[in-house]
């Protein structure tokens, strides 16, 4: 009884929490040309702060992402619910944002339900290797599925990735991604694009509230990880690097200090 009413306070603290935020309406950066993933150069990650005044905030933010999933800090809960999400074909493009690829969808793509606001689908794009870990585990690919609610308020999906059998999402793409590896311009259209093709594959999911992980690092951005790790084969992780014309090898931010944050997991009640 003790436990479930620990369950209890700290859910219904996480909740107000979400409620009471200050909306996250700094969108990511379309232009990643002015910072760098590359450790010790003037526009690397530690120094993003510097960069602009309004990215200061990278620097000195205490909810920054992204983290370290472990174990011994997360909280088990079974009242978050399924992830509720009313995604449907739509338009999209496939752009090289300097430092990632990104595929938009330009109309209606749906959108993600979360404690009765709906946050519309804007873009997805993918990181290499994984920005999250989970238990110090950094896995291969990670994809963000960025969403936005009519007042400002933004919430992102993470998927991670390992290497092992192809992403039938990211088949999809493979000859578009070739294009644009082979030339210098840097977006195509796609066409229709259904979201739901992007695989979950379960039900539990890491829940906790932290900020963009490109400049301007805008905080109270609320994260889902799902639990699940999916895979990709290493010619599409390979692709998602070589269309991107730049010499890095990565677009991860490195780990920001969770400072006490509550992380939450969802676990489906047993019947």
């Amino acid at each position: 009884m003790e436990n479930l009413f620990t369950h209890f306070l700290l859910c219904s603290f996480f909740i107000g929490l979400v409620l009471n935020l200050s909306p996250a309406t700094s969108q990511e950066v379309e232009d990643e040309s002015e910072f760098s993933y590359v450790e010790g150069s003037e526009n690397g990650p530690s120094r993003w702060g510097e960069i602009r005044p309004e990215w200061s905030i990278c620097s000195n933010g205490s909810m920054q992402s992204p983290i370290d999933l472990l174990s011994e800090r997360v909280e088990v809960v079974s009242h978050l619910g399924r992830l509720k999400m009313n995604y449907k074909a739509s338009n999209a493009t496939l752009k090289n944002r300097g430092h990632d690829m990104m595929l938009k969808w330009e109309g209606d793509a749906g959108n993600l339900e979360i404690n009765g606001t709906e946050y519309a689908l804007r873009q997805c794009h993918w990181h290499t290797p994984s920005e999250h870990t989970v238990n110090g585990k950094k896995y291969d690919v990670e994809v963000h599925l960025v969403h936005e609610s009519p007042q400002g308020n933004i919430t992102v999906i993470g998927i991670l990735y390992k290497i092992g059998r192809p992403d039938s999402f990211l088949s999809s793409m493979e000859d578009i991604l070739e294009e644009i590896s082979g030339s210098e311009e840097g977006e195509r259209v796609v066409g229709i694009v259904n979201p739901k093709n992007i695989k979950i594959g379960s039900r539990k999911y890491y829940r906790y509230i932290g900020s963009l992980t490109t400049p301007p690092c805008t905080q109270n951005v609320v994260w889902t990880i799902v639990k699940k790790v999916r895979t990709v084969t290493r010619k599409q992780m390979r692709l998602l690097r070589v269309a991107v014309h730049d010499d890095s090898h990565t677009n991860a931010r490195p780990l920001q200090a969770i400072n006490k944050r509550s992380v939450l997991m969802y676990r489906p009640r047993e019947r």
